[in-house]
């Protein structure tokens, strides 16, 4: 018996991948043992799956005969507090971390996400502004390959794979290039004491001016977040982290700014603006241009809420299901209607505007990825570490 019927099984009613089923399902315990599944698994079609929270995330692969479930690839391998440093398995819940006097400032917006999957589709929470993001907290990586071969580079590594950056380009790959196994993440301190004020302001233009506001005051805000609904007031909170008698004296200075209220950050923090069986956006922009996506939002046939990161131009989009669902070819046509004005406001600003997730009927009327440069590149890259094909295909920009 070898690693495939050693650790397969048969694949049930709820393993699929944007709503293609599954074959097989295996959970390898080690990097070896995901190597060795891997190698003996040669003309299957593999999808990587964390804890699922973005399982449908991405445009439906082509087939999936295998997936590889990393639950058991969990734990902190390593946790060396005095370089500020952690190595993690890919399985481990972002939640469940517990780093004593330190934390890896990498928040997910969806409860119980894994850090592979988190490195996979490239997610960063709010305190990005001031932290930085996925790609910028990692430094070492672990994967395996299409064929078995287990490639390491970067921080807590000792073998580098030359003329590529594997972190760099696994991160936001949607898991096209292979399986990550292990990660390293710098760390940073816990801070003493946190504060949140928020404020309300009665357009995007008028929120666009409080952030601002707030970005020209250098309260070193940690993160800046908007939640722009369909209609009324929009509201901007900020987060101050530090010691505190500094995080009083800087709150006290953004509520002046803001003319906000200090307290607990709202409901909303940190929280996609959808729910399961919803349309969900990711929309980036420059700073500046932030009001103007937030404005081009209210200018569609649908209800959009949106909401994310002002300070880094990060963005998301939520259209609930009951917008579209009484008339489904149509209401599909409404959706389709607003994604191509927001997209048009985006690259007008110098973003873009991608589809996350969509239920099947809005997926057949959009395009969910839109125009990307560097696309031969990535065919490229994708042609050096997957030769075959068989990671996620389909499930990436341009068919990849």
């Amino acid at each position: 018996m070898g690693a495939l019927d050693d650790l397969t099984r048969p694949a049930g009613d709820d393993d699929t991948v944007c709503g293609v089923p599954a074959r097989l399902v295996a959970a390898p315990a080690s990097t070896a043992e995901a190597s060795a599944l891997l190698k003996e698994a040669r003309g299957l079609r593999v999808v990587v799956r964390g804890a699922g929270t973005k399982i449908d995330w991405g445009t439906p692969p082509r087939t999936v005969d295998l997936i590889v479930d990393t639950h058991r690839l969990a734990g902190v391998r390593e946790h060396a507090a005095g370089d500020l440093i952690t190595v993690l398995g890919a399985g481990t819940l972002l939640d469940d971390l517990d780093l004593p006097g330190q934390q890896l400032a990498l928040e997910s917006p969806a409860p119980g996400a894994t850090v592979g999957g988190t490195i996979a589709t490239n997610v960063s929470g709010p305190r990005r502004v001031l932290y930085g993001t996925a790609r910028d907290l990692l430094i070492g990586i672990e994967v395996v390959r299409a064929d078995g071969t287990v490639a390491r580079s970067g921080g807590k590594v000792v073998k580098n794979v030359a003329g590529y950056d594997l972190g760099k380009l696994f991160t936001g790959s949607y898991g096209t290039l292979g399986l990550i196994t292990e990660c390293a993440f710098r760390l940073h301190p816990l801070p003493a004491a946190s504060a949140a004020v928020t404020a309300a302001a009665p357009s995007p233009a008028a929120a666009g001016r409080l952030v601002a506001a707030v970005l020209g005051a250098q309260v070193v805000a940690s993160a800046i977040e908007v939640n722009a609904p369909p209609a009324g007031d929009v509201e901007v909170a900020v987060l101050i982290e530090g010691t505190p008698d500094g995080v009083r004296d800087r709150a006290a200075v953004l509520a002046k700014i803001l003319d906000g209220a200090e307290g607990p950050p709202p409901a909303w923090w940190g929280a996609y603006p959808w729910q399961p069986g919803d349309v969900g956006l990711k929309l980036t922009a420059p700073l500046s241009k932030v009001p103007d996506l937030l404005a081009a939002a209210r200018d569609t046939e649908v209800p959009l809420t949106v909401r994310g990161s002002a300070g880094s131009g990060v963005l998301y989009a939520g259209v609930p299901a009951d917008a579209y669902m009484c008339s489904e070819q149509s209401g599909a046509e409404h959706v389709a209607r607003a994604v191509a004005r927001l997209r048009e406001a985006a690259t007008h600003a110098g973003g873009h505007a991608v589809v996350l997730t969509a239920p099947e009927q809005v997926r057949a009327a959009v395009d969910m990825w839109g125009p990307v440069g560097g696309l031969e590149l990535m065919r490229r890259v994708k042609q050096q570490f997957d030769p075959e094909g068989r990671f996620a295909p389909g499930r990436f920009v341009g068919g990849i």
